[in-house]
């Protein structure tokens, strides 16, 4: 566990230690590393108290494609308007009212879906973490998310590392270099500087390299 990790478990540990429910945002651009962090940060609170936290993940509230494409919207796919944001804020309200289960999707990449109903958020799970691009945005529908986070982290990562990231995810994904170029930076780096400039302030700026977490680049 990194030094950063560390501390900010602890953090989390002692704020929540009071609170039936914490909930946690981890927000920032495409390829900023919020799922490996937020897998680390889950793993590092449950070795401390077993069964404490859980990952809700904003991407499973991706429209469908076979929403996006009527609407002329699959090639943005990713933006603010591809994602069920009312859908989003609706669960975590439950989550917030410690409802006793609330079943949220998650999002299949391989296979480019959200797969409803994929995890159960438990009356146990103390710290819940939500990790996503929009969570801070300034702008409804979002900022409605605000209100129900205790605490925020905003993954701080500069844009030469987002566009070497993001073309070779879109490579894995089997697009050509062109292709991968294209979709960099007509698409998610389009993305990437509308949550750098237009998202609230959080408690914290996390800008150590979350690829690092679990020994991998």
């Amino acid at each position: 566990m990194t030094p950063e990790l560390y501390e900010l478990t602890q953090h989390i540990l002692e704020a929540s230690s009071q609170r039936d429910r914490f909930m946690v945002a981890l927000a920032g651009p495409p390829a900023a590393g919020k799922s490996t962090l937020a897998e680390a940060l889950c793993q590092s609170l449950n070795l401390q108290e077993n069964g404490i936290a859980a990952v809700v993940p904003m991407d499973g509230y991706h429209y469908d494609n076979a929403v996006l494409e009527p609407r002329g919207h699959l090639f943005i796919k990713g933006a603010p308007e591809t994602f069920d944001a009312d859908g989003l804020i609706q669960d975590l309200e439950r989550i917030r009212q410690c409802n006793p289960v609330v079943a949220v999707p998650v999002f299949d990449r391989p296979l480019d879906l959200a797969r409803a109903g994929g995890r159960l958020i438990m009356p146990e799970h103390k710290v819940v973490i939500v990790e996503g691009n929009y969570l801070l945005l300034d702008r409804a529908p979002w900022s409605a998310l605000h209100g129900l986070f205790d605490y925020t982290v905003f993954l701080d990562v500069p844009d030469e590392t987002l566009e070497r990231r993001l073309f070779q995810r879109w490579l894995d994904m089997g697009q050509d270099p062109d292709g991968a170029l294209e979709r960099t930076h007509r698409k998610d780096m389009l993305n990437a500087q509308l949550i750098k400039t237009h998202s609230v302030t959080p408690d914290r700026y996390w800008t150590a390299d979350a690829s690092a977490l679990f020994g991998s680049a």
